[in-house]
């Protein structure tokens, strides 16, 4: 688990080879896990080994002294993975230059832990329970317990907020809101011109977003050659984290150096997107146009 980048995978659904029942578990699910140290730095953690490990199971082994933890957070945490058969440590983000920020307090993104978390607080640390030998992993470990514990909360925007830009470029598509703030396209007659075109509609207050950050934040993508859209997240219901290592080149180059709090129109010419590979809803060689609204960098 490099760097721990399983975390926000094996607090959902039905990620690290178990099945959920879609539902959420209140208090503790697993027992004889046990923490010492101070609170809110890296825990000793205790079990009896070899433990058996179960997906989801859950059980608080510190109560943290800080904020309380409500709907809608997001919350940062700093991880110890063991594992199960030997106790001993295999990974750790303690070490790591800051803390992973993915965990947003809610229903649909973490079913099975949102009645457990939500009401702990800062400083609380939880043993979660993932088991892998039922994915077909070829791992030497496949059992672990993941120790969280929350190191900060914020809440986590669900719109851009900010100054409205308001000397725009007449010739640029024009992009209006509805009254949750989903974003509707006006092609306006609009003709790329083969370049990345970067324009702040909304100016947050927050923090720069740096350029190998992760964000989340909530989108519409529509085909420049038609006005069509292709995807929003708005549509689901739920904003969409990533890393801008892991993007197309031009939403890398386009969100990076934006602000917290920000919603940017991005044309994304075929170079900077996805080039001459279709992509479901996406012909080839298509300019793309997105509005991004950005809640949250990590």
């Amino acid at each position: 688990m490099g760097a721990m980048t399983a975390l926000a995978l094996c607090l959902g659904l039905s990620a690290c080879g178990g099945k959920s029942d879609g539902g959420s578990r209140s208090g503790d699910t697993m027992q004889g896990v046990s923490a010492s140290g101070k609170l809110g730095s890296k825990p000793d953690i205790s079990f009896k080994t070899p433990f058996k490990v179960e997906n989801q199971t859950h059980q608080v082994i510190q109560k943290g002294d800080g904020e309380v933890i409500r709907d809608g957070d997001r919350v940062c945490t700093r991880s110890l993975a063991l594992d199960a058969k030997t106790g001993k440590v295999i990974n750790s983000t303690w070490d790591q230059s800051s803390p992973e920020c993915s965990i947003v307090i809610s229903k649909k993104s973490i079913p099975a832990y949102y009645d457990t978390f939500k009401g702990l607080k800062v400083n609380s640390t939880v043993a979660v329970g993932i088991d892998e030998s039922g994915s077909g992993s070829s791992k030497a470990t496949e059992s672990y317990i993941m120790a969280l514990t929350f190191v900060s909360r914020s809440k986590n925007l669900t719109r851009a907020q900010g100054q409205k830009v308001t000397d725009l470029p007449s010739d640029l598509p024009k992009i209006s809101l509805d009254d949750k703030g989903k974003p509707s396209l006006d092609l306006n007659g609009y003709q790329p011109k083969g370049g990345l075109v970067v324009q702040p509609l909304i100016k947050g207050k927050g923090a720069k977003v740096g350029q190998h950050q992760s964000v989340s934040a909530n989108y519409t993508g529509w085909l420049a050659s038609d006005g069509k859209q292709f995807d929003s997240s708005w549509d689901r219901g739920q904003a969409s984290d990533f890393s801008l290592d892991q993007v197309v080149k031009g939403w890398q180059q386009g969100l990076a150096g934006q602000t917290v709090g920000s919603q940017v129109l991005l044309v994304v010419p075929p170079d900077l997107g996805y080039g001459s590979q279709q992509q479901q809803k996406i012909p080839a060689n298509s300019t793309l146009i997105f509005v991004v609204d950005i809640l949250a960098a990590y």
